[in-house]
């Protein structure tokens, strides 16, 4: 697959204050990339120095072969964008809106548009004041899927959306990615990553401090093993085999609970020699994976 992002050494200041640091990644055409953090960790930096909205103080971003700065024009027709906060004149209606926004794009499918409305369960005739927060995100979803972008820009894009219409906006994210469209989406909001993303990038302090698949960074990261066995079982068993953590034995003294990181084939192997009746393996949730790469012992590398 081609890049259709590529971010080398992106580094953003406000003053003396640090925004991005050294960032570089790629994103591929037609993934459906995670870019994790909290707040103030740096996405929303990162997206508007790609957008063109911010001059990076080094360092360079391209989208399909284009400055994100100096073709920021150029950039901005590829794409839909979502910014963390939609706002519009309080003025005009949802439909206006969309027409005005529509125009600027040189017209858009109204059918398309009137679809999208009909999915998040968005009233259109209303006017952006009357709007909730669940309403105006709707609103700025429809705007940036309605002229079917060739790459999608998303600032914390399920921010106030109930449930049901979350699980709407992950089918057009799958929709749009099997049609061959490409999706940069920011997030906190770890289930949202999982059930969307292959890849994500984890920002910390402005860094990133790993780029990967999700089932690599499950695979990486420790897994609790639980082993059961028909008598008595013995920690020292496990103790010191490689990947092995901790060992932990249960109160009945017949199970043991492993933390083991990497492959599991002297576990088994250690098992099998003792006559284990069971073996089942627990894998961390990205929420997990999530809240080691934050533990402050964690160190940070940049670039990665």
């Amino acid at each position: 697959m081609t890049a259709l992002i590529q971010v080398s050494g992106l580094t953003k200041y406000y003053g003396r204050s640090r925004g991005i640091l050294d960032l570089s990644f790629e994103i591929e055409e037609g993934e459906i990339f995670g870019f994790l953090g909290p707040n103030g960790a740096g996405k929303t930096t990162t997206i508007r120095t790609l957008m063109g909205f911010l001059r990076p103080s080094a360092g360079r971003a391209t989208i399909a072969g284009l400055d994100c700065w100096s073709q920021a024009p150029a950039v901005k027709r590829l794409v839909g964008y979502l910014p963390s906060e939609f706002a519009f004149d309080p003025g005009l209606t949802g439909a206006q809106i969309l027409t005005y926004l529509g125009h600027l794009r040189g017209g858009v499918d109204r059918s398309y548009v009137q679809q999208l409305c009909e999915r998040l369960d968005f009233d259109p005739g209303k006017r952006f004041r009357e709007y909730s927060r669940g309403n105006r995100q709707k609103l700025g979803l429809i705007q940036a899927f309605m002229h079917r972008p060739r790459l999608l820009i998303l600032d914390e894009p399920s921010s106030g959306l109930d449930p049901l219409n979350q699980q709407e906006f992950y089918r057009m994210l799958r929709e749009v990615q099997s049609e061959g469209h490409t999706v940069f989406l920011s997030s906190h909001i770890l289930p949202e990553v999982e059930q969307t993303c292959s890849r994500v990038g984890i920002i910390r302090d402005g860094r990133l401090v790993e780029v990967n698949e999700v089932s690599r960074l499950k695979h990486m990261r420790q897994q609790t093993v639980v082993i059961s066995f028909p008598g008595p079982a013995s920690p020292e068993w496990f103790q010191g085999l490689p990947g092995v953590a901790a060992v932990r034995l249960n109160r009945d003294g017949r199970e043991l609970h492993l933390d083991v990181q990497g492959e599991l084939q002297a576990v088994i192997k250690a098992a099998a020699a003792h006559d284990a009746l069971s073996l089942s393996t627990q894998e961390p949730s990205l929420e997990e994976i999530f809240l080691r790469f934050y533990q402050v012992d964690q160190p940070v590398a940049a670039g990665r």
